[in-house]
């Protein structure tokens, strides 16, 4: 069973959290659902949230498929690939976020050209 529906324009993306960044990871659940444009910056999608918490734990460094949490923003993130902050093709965050969740397939983001409509759900 997957904790997170996400669309991506057209494509329907599924997620389920990770055990890390419980307060973030309520946080967000407790503001679903979560929909805007979104900007792409790399192989990173990104929509800001009305969500305003600390996390307990952030990275720059992230794992293909992370769903994350920008306090910065306040944004939401989808990473699959390269970002201009990468180095040797890692998925990289501008500044540290909190990762919350993991996309179960990828490739569907592989299809999307620029900028795009994100929507975040409980499923």
């Amino acid at each position: 069973m997957t904790d997170l529906r996400i669309a991506v324009d057209d494509h329907e993306l599924t997620a389920n959290w990770t055990g890390t960044n419980p307060t973030v990871r309520d946080a967000i659940a407790s503001s679903l659902p979560i929909e805007g444009e979104a900007t792409r910056w790399g192989e990173e999608l990104y929509v800001r949230t009305d969500v305003d918490v600390t996390p307990e734990e952030t990275q720059t460094e992230i794992p293909v498929g992370a769903v994350a949490y920008w306090p910065q923003g306040p944004v939401l993130c989808l990473f699959w690939g390269p970002t201009p902050a990468s180095r040797d093709g890692e998925p990289r965050a501008a500044s540290p976020v909190a990762v919350v969740a993991r996309l179960d397939d990828v490739s569907p983001l592989e299809r999307v050209a620029g900028d795009a409509t994100l929507r975040f759900e409980a499923t």
